[in-house]
């Protein structure tokens, strides 16, 4: 039963991740890397990119929660991995 329970819970913070990257589509969020588009432009206005996106997100703020749920999952690993080892290490010591 928990192991179903905590399937379900990620189901569901996947949902929430994914479903706004399908029913918004004109968001506007700029960051470092249209910042950086804007200055390679000034520099070097000849400069072609080497390739392109596979996949074009809607909007701006859709990379902005692609990285957040990126750095989510991240941390979401790395805390499982300090309490497995950290459980392990209390059970050797009893």
């Amino acid at each position: 039963m928990k192991k179903g329970m905590n399937w379900l819970l990620l189901l569901g913070v996947v949902l929430l991740a994914v479903v706004p990257l399908l029913l918004v589509q004109d968001s506007e969020f700029g960051g470092a890397d249209g910042a950086a588009e804007e200055a390679i432009k000034e520099i070097a206005p000849a400069y072609e990119p080497w390739f392109e996106p596979l996949l074009e997100p809607p909007g701006g703020e859709t990379e902005s929660l692609l990285f957040a749920v990126q750095a989510a999952l991240g941390a979401g690993v790395v805390g499982y991995a300090v309490g497995l080892y950290k459980g392990r290490l209390d059970k050797r010591k009893k």
